[in-house]
């Protein structure tokens, strides 16, 4: 070796290293709801509702009893659609080699995109208002949305990552 610290390479990057993350980052959309709180509002909702749907029955006004029913309906389905889509996740890497962003919905189903970090940046739309609103990878002709489903305040912590690490990238060629 050319210096005397053993844990530089000679040649500049260390081929055993060039592969490993330089960044990794999972996205998961927000969700307000657990399983037990999913539970816990269901009980609430149907127990309001039986109580005046018994109350309005009593009172001759049997329909609204079947509306009711339909209310409960629907803000059953709706949050059952929203705790699947909370399984949906984003996977972020970047290594000396590649960039890696997998995007995997509530399916199951996997896209990627692959970049070259030499080639790669970052575009961001930014309202003074409401933060960070749009993360986008670019590299020639593809580009690809990061962390659509995060908040503004963690799209823009995820954006501040992905520069460093590209920066960090970009400064070792």
């Amino acid at each position: 070796m050319a210096s005397g610290n053993p844990s530089v390479h000679p040649y500049g990057l260390d081929p055993d290293t060039i592969g490993r993350p330089v960044f990794s980052a999972t996205i998961r959309p927000h969700q307000s709801l657990s399983r037990l709180g999913f539970r816990v509002v269901m009980t609430g909702c149907c127990l309001v509702s039986l109580t005046v749907s018994v109350w309005a029955w009593r009172m001759g006004f049997w329909p609204v009893a079947g509306f009711f029913g339909l209310d409960m309906l629907a803000i059953y389905a709706a949050l059952k659609v929203s705790l699947r889509r909370g399984r949906s996740f984003e996977e972020v890497m970047i290594s000396q080699l590649e960039i890696l962003l997998a995007r995997v919905s509530h399916r199951g189903e996997r896209h990627e995109w692959r970049f070259n970090p030499l080639w790669t940046k970052i575009v961001t739309i930014e309202d003074d208002e409401y933060g960070l609103q749009r993360l986008t990878l670019v590299s020639r002709r593809q580009q690809a949305l990061v962390a659509r489903d995060a908040d503004p305040d963690e799209r823009a912590r995820i954006a501040h990552g992905l520069g460093q690490a590209l920066a960090q990238v970009k400064k070792g060629y």
